[in-house]
């Protein structure tokens, strides 16, 4: 997109949301698109929680690459979509309570889009707040 449009990057973003499955069945929920920025959200559930309670890592990561991908939708052309090239992830604290995944672009390119997410839980407070995980990955816009 050449100048910025927050509506269109909003009502983008959900569209294509609504259209994953995965998302769905983690009960994610868009919470903020801006300008290279996009933060999904969803509790941890025991559907989503490995054997001893805690987040399952594949929820995390799931939270952490859509949000880069779709921060990194945000820039591209009404026409482009994007898709994850690589995408590695450093787990740092249990994940419980609410995780908000809040994905950024750090480099956009014309054919490789490098982005950064960080995940952070939280059981009721912002003083609880902590930070999860942090991942790195490369997009690649298609269909431009």
């Amino acid at each position: 997109m050449s100048a910025f449009d927050a509506n269109a990057a909003r009502a983008r973003v959900e569209a294509s949301f609504a259209r994953q499955g995965m998302m769905a069945t983690l009960g994610a929920r868009v919470e903020h698109v801006g300008e290279g920025l996009v933060r999904i959200a969803a509790e941890v559930t025991p559907a989503s929680a490995q054997q001893h309670g805690a987040g399952h890592a594949g929820l995390t990561f799931s939270l952490a690459d859509s949000a880069a991908g779709y921060a990194a939708l945000t820039l591209m052309e009404p026409d482009a979509e994007v898709v994850t090239s690589e995408f590695r992830i450093s787990l740092l604290a249990r994940a419980s309570g609410l995780l908000v995944a809040e994905g950024r672009v750090v480099r956009s390119g014309r054919r490789l889009i490098a982005v950064a997410s960080d995940v952070y839980g939280s059981d009721g407070s912002d003083a609880e707040r902590r930070h999860v995980a942090t991942a790195l990955g490369t997009m690649v816009p298609v269909g431009a």
